[in-house]
C-alpha cells in the first residue's frame, strides 16, 4: 500500500509541475514587453488551476491557467482578460506546442 502511495505522489507531482511549467511558458506571449520578471508560478487557488505573478517594471501582475484533469490547458485568463477559445487554441498550437516555448520560459532566464 505505501508504494501505491508513494507512486499517487509522484504522479500528483509530475501534474503539478508540468501545469506550473505550461502556465509559466504562456507568460512571454501573454505579456511579450521586455522586461518582464517572473515572481512566482505555483498552484493557484482553484481546483486544476496555476496562478503565475509576474511584474513589468514596479507593477505587479498575475496569469492563471486551468487544465482539465491532466495536462491540457482549457483556459488563461489575466487581470485585464480572458482568452477566447479561438485565442487559446492559437496560443497552444502556434506557441505552447512549439519548441520556442521551453526556450523563452521565464523560469530559465
Amino acid at each position: 500500500m505505501a508504494g501505491f502511495l508513494g507512486g499517487l505522489a509522484a504522479c500528483q507531482d509530475t501534474l503539478r509541475r508540468d501545469r506550473v511549467a505550461t502556465c509559466r511558458r504562456a507568460l512571454p506571449a501573454v505579456a511579450p514587453q521586455p522586461g518582464i520578471r517572473l515572481l512566482r508560478a505555483a498552484p493557484g487557488p482553484a481546483a486544476n488551476s496555476v496562478r503565475v505573478d509576474y511584474s513589468d517594471g514596479n507593477r505587479p501582475h498575475w496569469l492563471t491557467c486551468r487544465f482539465d484533469a491532466g495536462t491540457t490547458l482549457v483556459a488563461l485568463a489575466t487581470e485585464a482578460t480572458t482568452l477566447s477559445g479561438p485565442a487559446l487554441y492559437m496560443l497552444k498550437r502556434f506557441y505552447l506546442d512549439t519548441p520556442d516555448a521551453a526556450v523563452d520560459d521565464p523560469a530559465g532566464r
